[in-house]
């Protein structure tokens, strides 16, 4: 499993904590490059790429979808978020959040829901950490941990 094969899967549902505003652009905008018609809730960053605006859970027949901050929600919104999640299997589906989830993802309902989950953390002295965890049937089952230094 590497991180750039997870950017051309053509169906899947990835978790990015961390705030990995850099990582999450890279996926839109390669999306749509490839030419998905891609829906988000909001842009917490700037993207090349053709994105429309507007509630994921309201607008079908979008190819790839980008929803923020699914983990500090309100209980109903988590259940009526992860009951579009189940029904919405064939789509690339972004959830983007703010908060870092790594290890600690066997303590969320969302495992149960997603495929992946790209956990980004900075550290400090430049280095950024990205874990990638692949998910099936709400467990781990596969996981990678990448790390980019920055020079001097």
């Amino acid at each position: 499993m590497r991180l750039s094969d997870l950017v051309y899967v053509k169906s899947g549902r990835i978790l990015m904590t961390g705030s990995p505003r850099r990582i999450a652009r890279i996926f839109l905008n390669e999306w749509a490059r490839e030419g998905y018609k891609i829906l988000a809730e909001g842009l917490p960053f700037v993207v090349d790429g053709e994105v429309f605006i507007g509630d994921p859970l309201k607008n079908p027949g979008f190819d790839a979808y980008l929803i923020l901050n699914p983990l500090s929600r309100s209980r109903e919104e988590r259940e009526r978020l992860y009951d579009w999640l189940e029904e919405n299997r064939d789509k690339l589906i972004l959830l983007y959040e703010t908060k870092y989830v790594g290890d600690s993802i066997t303590r969320y309902q969302i495992r149960n829901f997603i495929d992946y989950l790209l956990a980004y953390r900075r550290e400090t002295l430049g280095a950024e950490v990205i874990r990638l965890y692949r998910i099936e049937g709400g467990r781990v089952v596969e996981s990678r941990e990448f790390i980019r230094r920055k020079g001097p």
